[in-house]
């Protein structure tokens, strides 16, 4: 995952579970990748798919160090 994350511009991990008020990373493999991700979406249906072509259509924020962890996903302004 570091290594992907050194290798792109942004890093977006899409998960359709974000779409549930209470999900909660508990599995051991998306703790690990969440470090190294820019933005964690949720994907579920065409409103959170609009919302990601919006976060797409915007330049990427400065890198940071890929061990401090995702940004929270923000409310897309509509």
């Amino acid at each position: 995952m570091d290594r992907l994350h050194k290798s792109c511009r942004r890093l977006i991990w899409l998960n359709p579970l974000l779409r549930f008020d209470r999900f909660e990373p508990r599995a051991g493999g998306i703790r690990a990748m969440l470090p190294h991700v820019d933005r964690f979406l949720p994907v579920h249906n065409l409103d959170s798919l609009a919302d990601l072509a919006r976060v797409l259509a915007t330049a990427p924020a400065p890198r940071r160090p890929s061990r401090a962890g995702p940004s929270l996903p923000l409310p897309v302004p509509t």
